[in-house]
């Protein structure tokens, strides 16, 4: 295993670990909103309302970035089972289109935080480029794994199957 993909798979596993901790909190200002709706015994919340939105957004950037290293996000099998070869070639096409998408994430999140740099939420009072952060990130992230697997196609397609490329998702 490479340096490359050491690094990658170390920061998948981070990045799963983050996806389960943002699920479990996110469970709190949800069940906090509930409760205050239907019983007297919780003062309703207004804050639990904005934190939920941030934490959705969050859990749901690094599920995307945990997608496309799993090589399940942004993928539809419309082709047959094709030997490896064209695979491979037909791997590096798609690899293009999602890192032209990366890169739009990217620039565009980066305007969206900088927008948001000096601009703090109304009801909790949160930086909002925190959350504005999650968008050139994922980019960012996106181009690492993509990165990887087109690598890895690239390998197969000058005919060096050893190079690890069976072990990454299709």
């Amino acid at each position: 295993m490479t340096a490359f993909k050491a690094f990658t798979a170390l920061y998948s596993r981070l990045l799963s670990a983050l996806l389960v901790f943002s699920v479990a909190v996110l469970i709190i200002p949800v069940s906090l909103q509930i409760f205050s709706r239907y019983t007297a015994l919780i003062p309703s919340y207004i804050w639990t309302e904005e934190m939920a939105r941030f934490l959705f957004v969050w859990m749901i950037m690094i599920g995307a970035m945990v997608g496309i290293r799993e090589g399940s996000h942004f993928e539809v099998d419309v082709w047959p089972r094709l030997a490896p070869r064209p695979a491979a070639a037909l791997k590096i096409v798609t690899s293009l289109f999602v890192l032209a998408f990366a890169a739009v994430f990217i620039w565009g999140g980066w305007l969206f935080t900088r927008f948001a740099w000096n601009r703090v939420s109304e009801l909790a009072e949160l930086p909002l480029w925190m959350i504005h952060a999650a968008f050139p990130l994922a980019g960012l992230t996106w181009v690492l794994f993509q990165g990887e697997h087109l690598l890895d196609a690239i390998k197969v397609l000058a005919g060096r199957p050893g190079s690890g490329a069976e072990g990454t998702a299709p």
